[in-house]
């Protein structure tokens, strides 16, 4: 994937495009993938990453425009505790004790037929 993108997509084939784009950043950046799209009967976490000795979980958000604010701005309180307490199901499930963790946001902007942008906000919250 080029990070291109030509025509019309569906918002969840953006999303998924973008979870891509945004896993393969991470991975660029020197990131070691741990889950993505791990799923529970809470919900979902997009990217949980390692990165040196720290623990990250990753809330992904991509849009075709700014119309409604930048992508990262959808991350709003409300999902930003959903992903804590997702956390904390999916540490429950690791044998791997973890002293430091945190929770990052990429924003992926995406125009099509444009190369994506893409904004790494680490601890965001």
């Amino acid at each position: 994937m080029d990070g291109k993108v030509d025509g019309m997509r569906s918002k969840g084939d953006t999303g998924r495009a973008g979870e891509r784009l945004a896993a393969k950043y991470l991975l660029d950046a020197g990131y070691v993938l741990l889950d993505t799209n791990w799923r529970c009967d809470r919900g979902e976490i997009d990217i949980v990453a390692q990165h040196g000795s720290i623990l990250v979980f990753c809330e992904v958000k991509t849009r075709s425009s700014n119309a409604f604010g930048e992508p990262i701005e959808a991350v709003t309180a409300q999902k930003s505790g959903r992903l804590r307490l997702l956390a904390v199901y999916w540490l429950a499930r690791q044998t791997r004790n973890w002293l430091e963790m945190r929770f990052d946001v990429i924003g992926v902007l995406w125009r099509p037929g444009q190369t994506a942008q893409i904004r790494h906000v680490e601890g965001a919250f």
